[in-house]
């Protein structure tokens, strides 16, 4: 028997050419115009998958597929097509039920495998269920891209809104990864409830307990009264840890305890307080290279880790730029009464060459001087190379410049290389020796003989032992 698609568009020509392509790889097509007729033939024509368009008049594509997925019955596999699409109509589609969403004009042999793809998870659904739509939550999240990378991410976030389980954010410095965390709190159940965020790498770590898991009166020295943690406060909604990677060990245990019993006892209190969080984490750290460390618990990081969502950075999705571009120098050209600003055909190319190793938070950055600097109506590749160049000469630094190799030997050069990289692993260690010899690969022995032989002993040996002693 042939697997039936039915396709669903306003246009005549989009619905010959699926079907005509569809037809000849061996499935029976049926055809609706509109997504009142769609919905009419399901009874009749029974589609295992529904190519469903986005824009049409009368009955839209999202509202179709909403009333398709609040019907009884079996359902087919709804793919969403459009020439339009925002984060929001991705987010709002994959959480109403859709099982993928393609941008028009597509390539034909992409929507051969999408369709593949939903034919190989047939098997009937729960019935869907419509949840409200906050589109102006999703909108302000300020989530710019419709790029692939940045469709399956919207896509992860549409799917996972709906559950409760913890997700974890990785990605570089500047990718968006708090946007993300706020999306998936806004188009969830529990968007009417609070949602906390804590920067974990910017607390220090005797406040940082407190303020994760509250304390009673008397807990220690200032502690003139009980006071509710960032748990207690988040209680029913969300809790967003960012820079989770940069825990203490300490902390990861606490933190994995009440994960695990939900349950947490406040600082210098024995009361057992049951809590309802959904937990988001964050990292710019490879949390895999930290466990190897020893520097995190791989049991948190599973459990932080059930449904992982990676972050494209800015240089992997560059077709972005320009609609991040359009973003900013709107908003910043209202915040700066120089409405009509427009970039010269020489700065737009300047910027989408770019590397853009500060992510998204550096073009921001960089649009936002533009505006600033600019005199007249246009901003000028001036404007914005000076600020390129700084950052430019930042990333290239090495521990290879200053080092002069005329003249010498190949062991002096090495040496002064080793030298180089030692200084600067004690630098980012804050002189812990232990926590150096881990980062540099070497044991704690010869990392001190090192040390001697280069003249590099520091007073700043903080806490020299291992965290896990």
């Amino acid at each position: 028997m042939k697997r039936r698609v039915l396709v669903v568009d306003d246009e005549v020509n989009v619905r010959k050419a699926l079907s005509t392509t569809l037809r000849k790889i061996g499935y029976e097509t049926g055809e609706a115009a509109s997504g009142a007729e769609a919905l009419d033939k399901l009874g009749t024509f029974l589609p295992e998958v529904m190519l469903l368009d986005l824009r049409m008049p009368e009955l839209d594509g999202m509202e179709t597929l909403r009333r398709l997925m609040q019907g009884t019955g079996r359902k087919p596999k709804v793919v969403m097509m459009t020439a339009y699409g925002s984060a929001s109509d991705v987010m709002e589609a994959i959480r109403l039920g859709a099982f993928d969403y393609i941008q028009k004009p597509f390539d034909l042999a992409a929507v051969k495998q999408v369709v593949a793809n939903a034919l190989m998870h047939t098997e009937p659904e729960e019935d869907g269920q419509s949840v409200h739509s906050d589109e102006e939550a999703v909108e302000s999240s300020g989530l710019i891209g419709l790029s692939a990378a940045m469709q399956h991410v919207y896509k992860l976030v549409g799917k996972v809104s709906m559950s409760k389980a913890n997700v974890l954010i990785e990605g570089e410095s500047g990718t968006g990864k708090e946007l993300i965390a706020r999306a998936i709190h806004a188009n969830s159940p529990r968007a009417d409830q609070p949602l906390i965020p804590v920067n974990c790498g910017a607390i220090p770590e005797n406040l940082l307990e407190s303020e994760l898991f509250g304390y009673e009166k008397g807990a220690f020295t200032g502690a003139v009264g009980r006071k509710q943690g960032m748990f207690e406060l988040a209680d029913g909604g969300t809790l967003f840890l960012d820079e989770v990677g940069e825990l203490s060990p300490s902390l990861q245990v606490k933190l994995l305890r009440v994960l695990q019993d939900r349950i947490l006892v406040r600082v210098g209190g024995v009361e057992q307080i049951p809590i309802d969080v959904r937990v988001i984490a964050a990292t710019n750290r490879d949390l895999r290279e930290r466990i190897r460390q020893e520097l995190f618990r791989e049991d948190l990081y599973y459990r932080l880790n059930v449904v992982p969502i990676h972050m494209p950075p800015l240089r992997e999705r560059k077709e972005d730029i320009p609609l991040l571009i359009r973003h900013f120098l709107a908003k910043y050209s209202r915040e700066a009464g120089k409405e009509g600003l427009y970039l010269a055909p020489a700065t737009t190319d300047l910027l989408m060459a770019y590397h853009w190793p500060g992510n998204v938070r550096q073009l921001e950055n960089t649009i936002e001087r533009a505006v600033i600097l600019a005199s007249g109506p246009s901003i000028l590749p001036e404007h914005v190379r000076g600020h390129l160049q700084e950052t430019n000469h930042t990333e290239k630094k090495a521990p290879l410049q200053g080092i002069r190799f005329e003249d010498r030997t190949m062991r002096e050069i090495i040496q002064e290389v080793e030298r180089e990289a030692i200084a600067r692993a004690l630098r980012k260690e804050r002189g812990n020796k232990l926590q150096t010899a881990k980062r540099l690969g070497i044991s704690r022995r010869a990392l001190l003989y090192k040390i001697e032989m280069y003249g590099l002993d520091t007073a700043e040996d903080e806490q020299d032992k291992s965290p896990f002693e």
